[in-house]
């Protein structure tokens, strides 16, 4: 018996002047906040949606350990110093009567080494009293970064453990969505023509017919060999707030000549 075949001719298909490939947004600086010091929560100032500025409130923590603590610690400097007082006197009354012989040089030596030393315990509580005040300073939770506010997971009076032994848990989580990025996967094929600084261009099926305008910021500089395809992010402004971060959406990469294909 003799074969049939079916014949395609391939013919020339227009030029291609972009490409179209998915890609996903994300917040440009995206945090949790954690606290730095155990204590309750005594008030917060943010909920979720709540645009913040850098610097801005957003929760008390009370500490009524750190506030003992930084009380006995500031008795003990208190202490420490009254005893370098007299142990400097000391010395140097030592040190007067070793001049006219009146005293032994080893007698001397004895009181103006425990001058020093009480001289170092007076530096040390002082670092532990700034330590604690620093700690107490933790009090206040403040924003790093202008942002909004996107999970708030803590109430008043929950418990607030710091400590880097125990799992803590966050307390805000924090998005700066100014500017967006948005990273897409280019197939190998066209990776020499995505280059930092390029336009591309954003589309969203909940906004047909509008785009949003972007530019390609950075590259891996490296094909991934599962895929074969080359990660590019694109910084996006949305100082308007229209585009959330998570969204799906398709990004068109301009060429930078026509592409023929069958």
């Amino acid at each position: 018996a003799i074969a049939k075949v079916n014949v395609v001719y391939p013919k020339m298909d227009a030029p291609t002047n972009e490409i179209v490939l998915p890609g996903n947004t994300q917040a440009f600086t995206d945090a949790p906040i954690f606290a730095r010091t155990n204590g309750y929560v005594k008030s917060w100032h943010v909920d979720i949606g709540t645009r913040v500025k850098k610097g801005q409130l957003l929760a008390e923590i009370e500490t009524p350990e750190v506030d003992q603590q930084l009380q006995q610690a500031r008795a003990d400097l208190q202490t420490a110093q009254a005893n370098l007082r007299q142990s400097e006197i000391t010395a140097d009354r030592w040190e007067a009567l070793w001049k006219t012989n009146s005293v032994s040089k080893q007698e001397t030596d004895v009181a103006v080494s425990a001058f020093h030393a009480m001289k170092a315990t007076v530096d040390s509580n002082t670092s532990n009293v700034r330590r604690l005040e620093e700690l107490k300073g933790f009090q206040k939770i403040y924003a790093p970064f202008d942002g909004v506010i996107t999970a708030r997971n803590t109430d008043i009076g929950a418990l607030i453990n710091s400590g880097a032994s125990t799992p803590t848990q966050e307390l805000f989580h924090l998005a700066a969505i100014n500017i967006l990025r948005v990273f897409v996967a280019v197939p190998q094929l066209y990776a020499q023509a995505v280059r930092p600084g390029a336009t591309a261009f954003l589309t969203l099926d909940e906004f047909p017919g509008k785009t949003f305008s972007g530019t390609i910021a950075r590259n891996s500089n490296s094909i991934d060999p599962a895929s074969r395809t080359l990660l590019v992010e694109v910084d996006v402004d949305n100082r308007s707030g229209t585009l959330l971060p998570g969204a799906y959406v398709s990004v068109h990469l301009k060429l930078p000549q026509s592409v023929s294909s069958v």
